[in-house]
C-alpha cells in the first residue's frame, strides 16, 4: 500500500485489479476459498479480473444510495439487496432527516431499482450463501465508504466468518474506519485529499449493461458447472 496526496492514475480498471493482486494475500485467499463480491458496476470489472486470476467464486451485492430529501446528489445512506441499511450519521443529524424518510426511501430504492436489477442480471440464479464464508468486497474507489459499510453489514447479518474490503484507491480516513469494521482493508493507494474516483483513472468509461450481463452470464455458467 502506498500513501500519496497527488493525483494517481491507473490506465483502466484492469490495471487497477492487477495492482491490487500485489497487495492482496492471494495465497491465503486461495487456501480459504474467499468469496469475491463487487459493490458497483466498475467494481464488478475489477472483481471479475481478480476472480479470474485467482480461480475464486464471484458475485455482486446490489445496493443503492439513499439521498437527502432536497438534494439528490447528497448520499446520506445505502440499502443493499439483503435489505440492510447504513447511514451517514453526521449528514442525517445536520439535515435533521427523520428515520421514517430513511426507511421509506430505502424501501423505494429496493423495490424500484434493486429488484429490477436482480431480475435482469441474475435471472434464475440467487445471491451466494455467505454463512461460514470469508468474503472480500471490491469497489473501484471509496469516496464515502458507505458501499463498503453496507456490504460489511450485509455479510455480518448473513453469517460470514471473516470480512475484507479492497479498493485500488481510498481516503486515509475511510481506510482507517474500514480496518476497524472489517478484518482488514486493502488498497494500492491511500490518499489524504481524495478527489472523485474517476480522477484516478485514465479510462473510466461507464460499464455498459452488455458488459455487466457478460460477467454475470459467465459467473452463472461457471456456478452451474461447479454444481453438476
Amino acid at each position: 500500500m502506498k500513501k500519496n496526496s497527488r493525483n494517481i492514475l491507473f490506465k483502466d480498471r484492469i490495471e487497477a485489479a492487477r495492482e491490487l493482486l500485489e497487495v492482496l494475500p492471494v495465497s491465503e485467499m486461495k487456501k480459504n476459498k474467499w468469496l469475491i463480491i463487487a459493490l458497483s458496476r466498475g467494481g464488478f470489472v475489477i472483481a471479475n479480473e481478480i476472480a479470474q486470476r485467482t480461480g475464486l467464486e464471484l458475485d455482486f451485492l446490489f445496493n443503492e444510495a439513499i439521498t437527502a430529501p432536497l438534494n439528490s446528489e447528497c448520499e446520506v445512506g445505502r440499502v443493499s439487496e439483503t435489505e440492510e441499511i447504513v447511514i451517514h450519521e453526521l449528514l442525517i443529524d445536520s439535515f435533521q432527516i427523520q428515520n421514517d424518510y430513511i426507511f421509506g426511501e430505502a424501501k423505494r430504492q429496493y423495490e424500484d431499482k434493486i429488484l429490477p436489477q436482480i431480475y435482469s442480471y441474475r435471472k434464475d440464479s440467487t445471491f451466494c450463501t455467505l454463512e461460514g464464508r470469508q468474503v472480500l468486497f471490491v469497489d473501484e474507489g471509496c469516496e464515502t465508504g458507505l458501499k463498503m459499510m453496507v456490504g460489511i453489514k450485509s455479510a455480518i447479518e448473513r453469517g460470514a466468518t471473516a470480512i475484507y474490503t479492497v479498493s485500488p484507491v481510498m481516503p486515509v480516513n475511510i481506510a482507517h474506519t474500514l480496518k476497524q469494521l472489517a478484518d482488514d482493508a486493502f488498497s494500492s493507494y491511500e490518499v489524504e485529499d481524495y478527489l472523485l474516483t474517476s480522477s484516478y483513472y485514465d479510462d473510466f468509461e461507464a460499464v455498459t449493461d452488455k458488459k455487466l450481463h457478460e460477467i454475470f452470464d459467465a459467473r452463472i455458467v461457471k456456478h452451474k458447472e461447479k454444481n453438476e
